[in-house]
């Protein structure tokens, strides 16, 4: 904390008012991350049909993980109390990044794009993919650029849709 304190120019009492601890701080960074990010997916999420609208929300997905590749890791790999859990938090449409995927797909398998299946456990098997991806991006496992990652990325998700078209 009082690290964090000195890069922000302030005292850590003055840091302590706002936070009561490190796990607070981190907590309310998270969902600072998770605004933005569902503020860039709903954007995303505003034309098209619904397979160009999961690709649009992979490319959102893809930029925040690629721009703020820690702020991503804190947001969706590590343990914080109070995170958002699969399937509960989920179901309940408590995520509000996970809502505009499902929403996608719930509507493809409406339009007879896809088959019917549980768009949940979609949303969390293709979120997982892509962020495992990044992580194994980010931390130099994938020896490619950016723009090939996203290809690849782009490829991956395309075979898991096409999996699930009808």
């Amino acid at each position: 904390m009082r690290r964090v304190a000195a890069a922000v120019g302030i005292t850590p009492m003055a840091l302590y008012r706002h936070f009561a601890d490190r796990e607070g701080l981190l907590n309310a960074l998270a969902d600072a991350g998770f605004e933005e990010l569902a503020a860039r997916v709903a954007q995303a999420h505003t034309a098209g049909d619904a397979e160009e609208r999961l690709k649009k929300n992979l490319d959102a997905f893809l930029d925040f993980g690629l721009e703020k590749p820690r702020l991503f890791e804190l947001m969706f790999l590590k343990r914080r109390k109070g995170a958002r859990q699969f399937p509960a938090d989920f179901r309940a449409r408590r995520s509000p990044t996970a809502n505009y995927f499902a929403a996608s797909l719930e509507a493809g398998m409406e339009q007879g794009i896809f088959r019917r299946d549980d768009a949940w456990e979609i949303t969390l098997e293709v979120g997982a993919l892509l962020q495992a991806l990044v992580m194994l991006y980010v931390y130099g496992r994938i020896g490619m650029s950016e723009r090939e990652l996203r290809k690849l990325c782009h490829r991956a998700v395309g075979r898991y849709l096409r999996g699930i078209r009808l």
